[in-house]
């Protein structure tokens, strides 16, 4: 379980969601398998169209990565060699989440902190301007909006940081948003659409029928369904849902939420170093994230984790030391072996959508638009094909492909 279920930090932010029910249903259109940002926009994107919609979580609702995230919508900050594949698919969500911003704050009743003040990505010392001028000439060779400050044009625009802040990237076209609050509007705009949200139950195997998947058991309990969607994050892979193993790992990263003041100030935009990236929210705490931890499921925080990210923080911004630490938390990044999503259809009746790795809520609303035309027309729309099973040489030991 990720500990910012656990902190008053997560819990506060998530005040006035309701307990979800348990009882399932015997059937509906789509089963959605994992009650995260990826499942739960999905099945508010099905369900305005729609469809009956059932969501099942094994524990509560963005209990894996999306209420331990940072809210991140930066695909200029993000880009770094290898991830050529990723980026077309990154700028197109990009483009498409001031529309989802404002549909799912409709539905919901709910602001989600949508913020367009960019990101810095800052260097000290030689050793990382060199590696920063790298980052910037892959930014400008790949087409990514990235304008390089020296340090003094850097403090202008944060003179909170130190001065030994020697250059900056500055990437204006990145956002962000607070996941406590998407995680919320999400909750509500599902409901609102009808979405049945079951936490607290696993689902156990897939039922299937003439080589086509027929809907899920979760214990004694069976729900049939037309397709089912395994959204399911980290878990993904350790499902034992499908008859060969998904690419998919967990990847553990801390993170911790400090009070600012007048007297402390903050950030105006989000600040990435070499070592952690801050982030400031409109309720006044400033987010630091997050560490990368190849360890499993090995939930928690540690002293090493908190000290690598506070050092981090304090290198550049001194002002750390006075803010209060008002709560810190783990969770567990969905990484496929690539680092880019997976969105397929590996057998008749069944959609994956997982995979995500640090991008989840850049690329949620790309995938619930992608996996909507799926089910509507049978095909993944042109910006998200490429990322299927078989590029991880995974297509022979399928049993068959087909639509959803």
């Amino acid at each position: 379980m990720s500990d910012v279920l656990a902190s008053p930090f997560g819990l506060r932010r998530l005040s006035g969601v309701r307990p979800r029910p348990a009882a399932l249903p015997e059937r509906a259109d789509v089963v959605v398998v994992g009650g995260g940002i990826i499942g739960l926009s999905i099945a508010w994107r099905l369900a305005e169209g729609g469809r009956s919609v059932v969501v099942i979580e094994r524990e509560s609702v963005g209990a894996g990565a999306s209420l331990a995230a940072t809210g991140m919508l930066a695909p200029a900050a993000e880009h770094e060699p290898g991830s050529d594949i990723l980026l077309p698919l990154a700028l197109e969500s990009l483009r498409r989440w001031p529309g989802f911003r404002d549909a799912l704050q409709a539905a919901s009743g709910q602001d989600i902190d949508y913020r367009e003040e960019g990101t810095l990505v800052l260097a000290i010392g030689r050793d990382e301007v060199d590696r920063l001028r790298f980052r910037h000439d892959l930014q400008r060779r790949s087409g990514v909006a990235a304008q390089w400050l020296s340090g003094a044009e850097v403090r202008v625009r944060e003179p909170l940081l130190r001065p030994n802040v020697t250059a900056g990237i500055l990437c204006p076209l990145d956002h962000q948003v607070d996941p406590r609050l998407v995680m919320a509007a999400l909750v509500r705009a599902c409901e609102g659409a009808g979405v049945a949200i079951v936490e607290n139950r696993g689902v156990d195997a897939l039922d299937r029928e003439g080589g086509r998947v027929t809907g899920i058991r979760a214990g004694s309990d069976r729900v049939a369904a037309q397709t089912v969607i395994l959204a399911a994050g980290a878990w993904s892979g350790e499902a034992g849902l499908l008859p060969w193993a998904l690419p998919v790992r967990p990847l553990k990263g801390q993170s911790l939420a400090l009070r600012t003041t007048k007297r402390t100030g903050t950030l105006s935009h989000m600040v990435w170093t070499e070592q952690v990236h801050m982030a400031p929210k409109g309720d006044g705490h400033l987010i630091v994230g997050a560490t990368v931890e190849d360890c499993g499921f090995k939930a928690g925080v540690t002293a090493g984790g908190l000290f690598a990210l506070l050092e981090g923080a304090r290198r550049v911004l001194p002002g750390i030391e006075e803010m209060e630490i008002e709560a810190v938390w783990s969770g567990f990044r969905p990484t496929s072996d690539d680092d880019a999503p997976i969105l397929d259809t590996p057998m008749p009746g069944l959609v994956v959508a997982t995979g995500h790795h640090r991008n989840g809520y850049l690329l949620m609303p790309a995938t619930a638009d992608a996996v909507a035309a799926l089910l509507a027309t049978g095909a993944l729309p042109d910006f998200a094909r490429g990322f299927g099973l078989d590029r991880f040489g995974q297509d022979e030991n399928q049993e068959g492909r087909a639509v959803a």
